[in-house]
């Protein structure tokens, strides 16, 4: 059964989602059958949240993830970032939202080979668009944060998994998104290396400030956000309160709210300005 959660009294003003889902479906086909992967999903997460989706394998968890990021589109429902509807966007604009809003971390590090650590966060940071140079004291700071100081002129190959994906989050980061959505980011790594990545998660949402957006299978690493959301069978069946501390806005109360009394916040932004 679908599981629908309110927001609590909360001061409108404080209360704006900078991820707000409505009614959320994803139907995939699969030769003559359709399969559900979502099912009417509704969910808002307050700008500074620390949020863990967690699931079994093919609990729909990392369709959601996609479609929260704009990388697929929804077969109904809606998903607003920061007050603006992918769905009204083109696909330009849609990829210019995800550049200069949204930090994405794989379980798959996805580095070039090829390239040193800094030149992997340096192409980051050109592909973002951005038109001032890159800020190496904020570079600085990122490297410290995330223990990888002494590591940016070392290729991937050079590095441990934990330092790969300590340099995958700094190229995720360096464009100062809102928004950090990691998919199984210790998906890969050992017991020692997934809690420093943990760490560093956790690290950059309190101190940088970042909303962050966590999917992942396994329970104990979910714990270390604020608010923890359950999925099975493309639906989100509870919510429980993580071991993390949530920096939500002042007055702010975090909680996902129902598709019945959701209502869009704040007015849409032209998509140029994004």
């Amino acid at each position: 059964m679908h599981v629908a959660f309110t927001m609590r009294n909360v001061p409108s003003e404080a209360a704006s989602p900078i991820i707000l889902a409505e009614k959320l479906t994803k139907v995939y086909a699969a030769g003559r059958l359709q399969v559900t992967a979502v099912r009417g999903v509704s969910l808002a997460i307050l700008p500074g949240e620390f949020v863990a989706i967690v699931g079994p394998s093919g609990s729909g968890k990392s369709t959601l993830f996609y479609l929260l990021g704009g990388l697929t589109q929804a077969t109904s429902g809606r998903v607003e970032i920061d007050g603006i509807d992918f769905a009204s966007l083109n696909d330009a604009e849609r990829t210019r939202l995800r550049k200069h809003r949204i930090g994405f971390v794989f379980q798959k590090f996805n580095l070039l080979p090829t390239l040193s650590a800094m030149g992997n966060i340096e192409i980051a940071y050109a592909v973002s668009g951005r038109k001032e140079p890159l800020d190496l004291k904020y570079l600085d700071h990122l490297s410290e944060l995330l223990s990888i100081k002494g590591r940016l002129d070392h290729r991937p190959s050079e590095l441990s998994g934990g330092e790969q994906q300590r340099v995958a989050i700094a190229r995720a980061l360096i464009t100062r998104p809102a928004i950090v959505l990691a998919d199984e980011p210790t998906g890969n790594l050992d017991t020692k290396n997934s809690d420093a990545v943990l760490e560093m998660l956790l690290k950059s949402n309190r101190e940088l400030g970042q909303t962050t957006l966590m999917i992942t299978h396994n329970p104990e690493a979910a714990a270390i956000a604020g608010r923890i959301l359950y999925m099975r069978d493309g639906e989100i069946v509870r919510e429980e309160k993580g071991n993390g501390h949530a920096s939500v806005l002042p007055g702010a109360l975090p909680g996902t709210i129902a598709s019945s009394s959701a209502s869009s916040t704040g007015s849409q932004r032209d998509a140029a300005t994004v």
